[in-house]
């Protein structure tokens, strides 16, 4: 793929061909992808189907082309290289002047072409006179010469209403029988010119204007910093002089004379795009450790795409902070295990804590010494220091978000979009189509009786698109959750199986064994299911019928967003909250399929099962669907993709086509684009997994951190060299995506709450402590927290059998707070227990209190517009109206300067009418006077 040219995007164009769509002939589907999407299209009763492509932007059909973007691809001539006249000449017609703004693309097959087996047999549908024959003759068109000849008649219809539209356009002449055709197109001046005014396109005028710096110990300390980062920075062009900056206004016929400019053909040209540039300084891997040209990625890509860009790498720079006091908390879990002391008494082997069997019948009588490892594993996820660190994680993500508000707001102003106003959208053809069936099947209702709900889809018409929305939304959470049920009842078969086995390994190692194997089962099933639910929400959203393509992504974010989340967190919500809490007690368990207990968590807590649940599953959806699928998938599509057309299409020489082939021949073989609502919601689903349960993964930031220095690059090579040019779309925030971030945010406060309080021992540990321990100590915690069981009690047919030392054993200790059998309430919930349970709650109540006051004091304390933004933004607006205003008074002035000098013109002429009339009469007085002497007088005057 080459790298060797520079690229514009002319948007007043773009717009155009947009809306010729919905005049001319048919608009195309634009949906949250602007990619590789089916679309409905109306002409008459005619359904088309049509395929986005390209850098260049352009289109294929099934039946006809359409426009959807204007790219300018040509050299760049201001770097001081040399640039030859045959590689200049690729990108204009060929006249060499004329830039190649579009270019469209079709496959076309010529009537009487050879047919392809199967095609069906010629019929005879219409008659046609060959030119120079005698006479008229019956031609035999087969369906696939009919099909064609229609789509032909399309295409020249579409391309006359581009012509009439203002737009210049070459064709290739076509000297295959069949094959793929390019028709270069060329927005002049005038379509530019028109096309911003009505879309109220920022230009800058003549007004420049130096932009103030704060000074002080905060000029200081920027101009250190820049120092330091300097080597980080991209090596690409920059501003010569940054503090300078153009006034910008929308651009307007009327007002020409405010806007500097200088060349008609270069005005328009939104900012130099150097493909070559992204990909040194931004798509390789090698440069991973620089910032992003996030200025670059914006000219080139336009605004949407650089603002996901600039909230990645903003994401990824907050990454840091988390990681480093992430890793710092699991640091201090490895420091502090040997001082745990309910670590240390679980270990002891003096402590003779018998324990209830397991499992049923094959399960004997076991030691908690053996689950040693266990305990002093989960004190590195379990210890004070998590306390604090979601306290921060909390915080952090409101500053996260208060600080991307600010930085879209100085991109915003950078960039010239601050009050840029909600364009009108026109309807998606889907949309105009149902209306269109409403209005035919009411057609024999008058005018008179006809009312506004007929001009518009209502409540009655969208009623059966959501009863199937609503019905399949809600089957797919219950698959989800049937997932999760399967793979709880694989986990309780497959630990009773592996209890019955003969090896002692196999019986001691079945708990390891089952938490592993279940949490990649889960993992398969997730993610097989997001890709069924991302087709599905796509499917969803497409019955609904959406008037605008804004109402269809915002509608599409939000269902695949619902059914990946429950897909991502409903296994982990199980073992955080669930697992262990319906087990029973011994001589009284809940059973499943009337012969399996429920799983209880291990002796050490479900905190440490939740980690390796949550680890696992973060890091393999990282690892396999956002690394390994977007590299490997795309290709493979790419491969199948020229497979299909090699053996599709008959391979044909082409006479005036050149051995080295145009741009967009190159660019049309790339992968179309599908939108950044994957990008997004694989980032959203991570941001998920570092905020809701990092109470139990303290390194969850950490692994984030080093997957998204990864997905940077590879997002960015993914654009820049195997994606076809996206769609340029004007954009001043990230939209819905905020709103989503913002919720989880605040949902993680609870989730971590919960999670401190009742998965982890944090609580119990507490009250121990402060009101049940002698000494104020954790000395005797495990023994508190142990209850009695007398084995008597025990059901008949699940005592242990060949147990070697069950006649020894009359009392069996289980983890609970429960009266003993020696108590009148024997086996009933104990006093501690209801005490835990209060404070329990109590902390969650006051968790959620604390970090929602310091969410709000951070939210206070943090403007959403920086100081000098705004600052400058006030200018702005005072310079803009003193730069009218001198303007209209130049121009004023002007104006009086013409009519003084029109009216100075006006007195001499009439100072002159007077003195030929004066002469004129002095000849007639004078009978001497002859016509001599009326001229040489006239001279004179």
């Amino acid at each position: 793929m080459p790298y060797n040219q520079y690229q514009e995007f002319n948007t007043g164009a773009a717009e155009l061909v947009s809306r010729l769509g919905c005049t001319g002939a048919a608009s195309p589907q634009r949906g949250s992808g602007g990619g590789d999407e089916k679309a409905g299209m109306v002409q008459g009763d005619r359904p088309w189907t049509c395929l986005l492509l390209g850098h260049f932007g352009f289109l294929v059909c099934d039946s006809c082309v359409f426009l959807s973007q204007i790219i300018n691809n040509y050299l760049e001539r201001t770097q001081g290289e040399a640039v030859d006249k045959a590689s200049s000449s690729v990108m204009h017609f060929r006249d060499s002047k004329r830039k190649v703004d579009y270019v469209l693309a079709y496959h076309y097959r010529n009537r009487l072409a050879r047919h392809l087996p199967g095609a069906g047999s010629p019929k005879p549908t219409r008659g046609s006179e060959r030119p120079g024959s005698p006479g008229p003759e019956v031609i035999e068109l087969c369906p696939l010469d009919a099909l064609e000849e229609e789509k032909r008649l399309q295409r020249e219809e579409y391309e006359r209403n581009l012509v009439e539209a203002g737009l210049e356009i070459e064709k290739d002449p076509e000297n295959k029988s069949q094959g793929l055709s390019f028709v270069r197109i060329h927005a002049p001046w005038q379509v530019l010119s028109r096309e911003a005014e009505i879309l109220k396109i920022k230009m800058p005028t003549k007004k420049v204007y130096e932009i103030t710096e704060e000074g002080g110990i905060l000029k200081k300390l920027n101009e250190i910093w820049c120092k330091l980062t300097k080597p980080l920075q991209p090596q690409v062009p920059q501003q010569e002089n940054t503090n300078m900056k153009s006034l910008s206004y929308p651009f307007s016929r009327e007002k020409i004379y405010l806007f500097n400019i200088k060349d008609k053909d270069t005005f328009f040209d939104n900012a130099t795009r150097s493909r070559i540039l992204l990909y040194q300084e931004w798509a390789r891997y090698g440069v991973f450790y620089k910032f992003q040209p996030i200025d670059l990625i914006r000219k080139y890509f336009g605004e949407k795409i650089g603002l996901y860009f600039a909230w990645l790498g903003l994401y990824t720079e907050f990454l840091i902070p988390s990681s480093v006091v992430g890793i710092t908390v699991f640091l201090y879990g490895c420091i502090t295990i040997e001082s745990d002391i309910p670590s240390k008494e679980m270990c002891d082997q003096r402590n003779a804590f018998t324990m209830c069997p397991l499992c049923d019948k094959f399960c004997d009588y076991w030691n908690l010494s053996s689950a040693c490892a266990t305990a002093r594993a989960s004190h590195l996820f379990d210890n004070p220091a998590t306390v604090f660190f979601s306290i921060f994680m909390a915080v952090w993500a409101t500053m996260f978000l208060e600080q991307w508000k600010r930085l879209q707001m100085r991109l915003s102003y950078s960039w010239d979009l601050a009050g840029l106003e909600e364009e009108e959208e026109h309807p998606r053809p889907e949309y105009e189509m149902k209306l269109l069936q409403k209005k035919l099947k009411h057609k024999n209702i008058t005018v008179e009786n006809s009312n506004e709900d007929e001009e518009k889809l209502t409540w009655s018409d969208r009623m059966p698109g959501y009863a199937t929305n609503f019905g399949l939304i809600l089957f797919m959470i219950m698959l989800t959750f049937s997932a999760v049920f399967g793979v709880i009842v694989y986990r309780i078969t497959t630990a009773a199986a592996l209890s019955f086995s003969t090896k002692e390994t196999t019986r001691s190692n079945a708990r390891v064994t089952v938490t592993a194997t279940a949490v990649i089962i889960n993992l398969v099933v997730i993610l097989i299911l997001d890709e069924i639910y991302e087709a599905v929400a796509k499917w969803l959203t497409e019955i609904e019928v959406p008037k605008t393509e804004k109402t269809f992504e915002e509608r599409l974010i939000l269902k695949a967003f619902l059914l990946k989340f429950v897909n991502s967190y409903a296994p982990i919500f199980y073992v955080a909250f669930f697992k262990g809490r319906f087990v029973g007690r011994p001589g009284h368990y809940v059973y499943v399929f009337d012969g399996y207990r429920m799983e209880e968590c291990a002796p050490g807590g479900c905190l440490m099962e939740l980690c390796i649940q949550l680890s696992i599953i973060m890091l393999g959806k990282q690892l396999i669907q956002n690394n390994l699928f977007e590299i490997g998938i795309p290709k493979l599509k790419k491969l199948f993709r020229k497979l299909k057309d090699e053996r599709t299409e008959t391979k044909e020489t082409d006479t005036n086509q050149s051995k080295d082939p145009q741009q967009w021949d190159l660019d049309y073989s790339l992968e179309p684009f599908t939108g950044l609502t994957p990008e997004y919601m694989e980032m959203i689903i991570q941001f998920g997994f570092v905020t809701l349960f990092v109470a139990s993964f303290p390194l969850a930031p950490l692994f984030a951190l080093l997957n998204n220095i990864i997905e940077v690059r590879l997002d960015a090579k993914k654009f820049v060299a195997e994606l076809r040019r996206p769609d340029t779309v004007r954009a001043k925030d990230i939209g819905i995506w905020y709103n989503i971030l913002s919720g989880i945010g605040k949902f993680s406060v609870i989730i971590n709450a919960f999670v401190i309080a009742v998965t982890s021992d944090f609580i119990p540990r507490l009250m121990y402590q402060y009101a049940y321990s002698q000494n104020g100590t954790m000395h005797g915690f495990i023994n508190h927290t142990l209850s009695y069981f007398n084995v008597s009690h025990l059901k008949a047919g699940t005592q242990p059998e060949n147990s070697p030392f069950a006649h020894d054993v009359l009392f069996c200790r289980f983890k609970d707070y429960r009266e003993p059998p020696w108590s009148q309430n024997q086996y009933e919930f104990s006093k501690q227990y209801w005490a835990v349970l209060s404070a329990r709650l109590a902390f969650v109540i006051l968790f959620q209190n604390l970090v929602m006051f310091l969410s709000v004091l951070v939210d206070w304390m943090i403007p959403d517009i920086p100081k000098d933004i705004s600052e400058q933004i006030k200018r702005e607006k005072v310079m803009l109206v003193d730069f009218f205003l001198k303007e209209e008074h130049e121009k004023r002035k002007l104006i009086e300067s013409f009519i003084a000098r029109d009216q100075q013109k006006h007195k001499i002429g009439t100072k002159g009418d007077r003195i030929r009339a004066a002469s004129f009469s002095q000849v007639n007085r004078s009978p001497r006077g002859s016509f001599t002497s009326f001229s040489s007088q006239h001279t004179e005057v």
